[in-house]
């Protein structure tokens, strides 16, 4: 067992790799590029893939609006030179809740996505649009970070005998740590991105919590052992 929870602690340790050595920084990047992004020559021939913001006119052919468990949020335009088809955004508003067949939208197409979409001065992003929560993509690093950490102590524990892990179970200890790890995190990262906290404040913040809490509850079970 104590073997098994060592290499299965691996998976989330790739994951957190992945996360901060790739993943966050691709998405600042792209979001800086966005930002930094020019309006097309007008004179300029429209190309599929462009480094720069593009304006093209659409025609709306239907439209998705599903709420729920299952939900979906989709736009088909055609009319275009390219970039036709389905349009995914994350909610109904404030535009697409509005478009029916045959309204004509204004798409601002970038790097081959149809990033916004407007009509009548009303504007929604779709969610291809590059967007600035490097918080909320810390806060996943973190907690797979702090899973590997959680699975190899106890695999560690584990390998060093039965004598070593008797405060170390999953109901005493792991469960309720697990659940700490999963609220923290997410808990730290939604007001990091509300008030616009540096990402970096994330993993800082959430380690030094789960830190604290797991020690307070192996203080708390190591005594209820003893009385």
């Amino acid at each position: 067992m104590g073997a098994l929870l060592t290499v299965l602690s691996l998976v989330p340790a790739v994951a957190c790799y992945f996360v901060f050595a790739d993943w966050l920084p691709s998405d600042i990047k792209r979001y800086q590029d966005y930002v930094a992004a020019d309006p097309c020559p007008a004179h300029a021939p429209a190309e599929e893939w462009e480094d720069c913001l593009r304006t093209v006119s659409f025609t709306v052919k239907d439209t998705e609006v599903k709420s729920g468990r299952s939900s979906s949020f989709v736009a088909t335009l055609y009319g275009a030179p390219s970039w036709n088809g389905d349009v995914d955004f994350g909610d109904p508003g404030p535009l697409l809740e509005q478009l029916r067949p045959g309204d004509r939208v204004t798409g601002t197409v970038w790097r081959g996505d149809v990033v916004v979409i407007s009509k009548g001065g009303v504007r929604q992003n779709s969610s291809d649009a590059p967007r600035d929560e490097p918080q909320m993509t810390a806060a996943i690093g973190t907690l797979t970070g702090l899973l590997a950490a959680l699975g190899l102590g106890f695999g560690v524990v584990r390998l060093a005998g039965s004598r070593g892990h008797g405060l170390f179970t999953w109901r005493s200890f792991g469960k309720p740590l697990f659940f700490t790890m999963l609220i923290t995190c997410f808990a730290v990262g939604f007001p990091a991105l509300w008030l616009g906290l540096p990402w970096q404040a994330v993993p800082a913040v959430a380690v030094l919590a789960v830190a604290c809490a797991a020690w307070l509850l192996h203080r708390y079970r190591r005594s209820a052992a003893r009385s």
